[in-house]
């Protein structure tokens, strides 16, 4: 069974940095998307970015110029790399994986199959 857990989340001060990560288990990393979610109290969860198996990737808006995300296949791995924190970046954050090659709309959370557990970020 696939399987993602995320680390890394916790709590930091406006304008500092956090970076999350997202250990995937029980398929190659490879010819597959990945995303990472966000879901804030009273809040619909949203997409914040994801790359396809070629390194493609894609940001929401609010986090361009902030946030990267990235993969490492022989760690099979995916982080989120997130500077400028602002309070409105507090949610949970969720990483996602889609068994595809190419995804469409990749920032739409009805595209992927599996998810992690979520790690909590608190920005005050």
């Amino acid at each position: 069974h696939v399987q993602l857990v995320e680390s890394g989340g916790g709590s930091v001060q406006a304008g500092g940095s956090l970076r999350l990560s997202c250990a995937v288990s029980g398929i190659s990393y490879s010819n597959y998307c990945m995303g990472w979610f966000r879901q804030a109290p009273g809040r619909e969860r949203e997409g914040v970015a994801s790359v396809d198996s070629g390194g493609r990737t894609t940001y929401v808006d609010s986090v361009k110029g902030r946030f990267t995300i990235s993969r490492d296949n022989v760690k099979n791995t995916l982080y989120l790399q997130m500077n400028s924190l602002r309070p409105e970046d507090t949610a949970m954050y969720y990483c996602a994986l889609q068994p595809a090659y190419i995804l469409s709309d990749r920032l739409s959370m009805g595209k992927y199959s599996y998810w992690g557990q979520g790690t909590q970020d608190t920005v005050s």
